[in-house]
This record gives structure tokens, sequence and C-alpha cells, in this order.
């Protein structure tokens, strides 16, 4: 058995390249080979997201707390809550983020394949996020 206790590894800042707004990723777990799986707590402020992107194993989202919206290449825009898990398909374009004006935090796992768990692709504009 082993216990990881969280709040032990650095909060980090989202880059800019991958997230609009504030964002701060708090590490839960890493990959340990030969298991491919890590999580992380992602807080986001009001209005902030992620760029476009896909996981080429997928991801699972565990919402803990504040309001959110995800959407799928192509679908609605859809509200998060706490509660609410969100599974996206192995490579599924996708983003997500806080609502616009209440913070969101959630729990993201996904796997690896080949040393790589995301591709990122081009930021929401705007209009995308308001829709």
């Amino acid at each position: 058995m082993q216990i990881k206790r969280a709040g032990v590894q650095p909060s980090t800042p989202g880059p800019s390249d991958w997230f609009t707004g504030t964002v701060r990723i708090d590490p839960l777990f890493q990959v340990t080979p030969p298991a491919r799986t890590a999580g992380n707590a992602v807080t986001f402020e009001p209005g902030a997201r992620t760029a476009w992107h896909t996981h080429p194993l997928g991801q699972t989202l565990i919402v803990t707390a504040g309001a959110g919206r995800a959407q799928r290449e192509g679908g609605p825009i859809e509200e998060i809550r706490p509660g609410d898990v969100v599974c996206f398909a192995p490579s599924e374009k996708h983003w997500h983020g806080a609502a616009p004006t209440t913070a969101l935090t959630h729990i993201a796992i996904q796997e690896s394949l080949d040393g790589k768990a995301v591709d990122w692709l081009e930021k929401v504009r705007h209009e995308q996020y308001q829709a």
C-alpha cells in the first residue's frame, strides 16, 4: 500500500498556452509505471477554461466544487456541478472550465499512451465560451 498526501506537491499555475484565465493545478498522483494513470485537482477562477484538447486514452473529470461548463466538439455546452462525473472518449476533442461568474474545481484523471496524456489544440474563443 502506498499513501500519497494531497498538498505535498506544490501547486502550479495553468500555462497560458493551454488555459484562458486563472487556473491552478494541484498534482494528486503521477504516472508510476507500469501503471499509466495520473490525477490532478484543477481549480478554475470564474470564466477560466482549457483550450480545446484531446486525450489518447480519454479523460474522466469528477466535479468537486463550484459550477462549470464542458463541451465536446459539435455538441452543446453543458453545465457541470459538484458530483458530476464527465467522461471524454479517447481522442474526443473537448474543453472544460468554470462558469462565467463561479469558480470550478474538478479532479482530472487520464492515462498516458507512450508517455503522452494530452494533445493541446486551439484556444476556445470568447464567442464559443459565451454561446
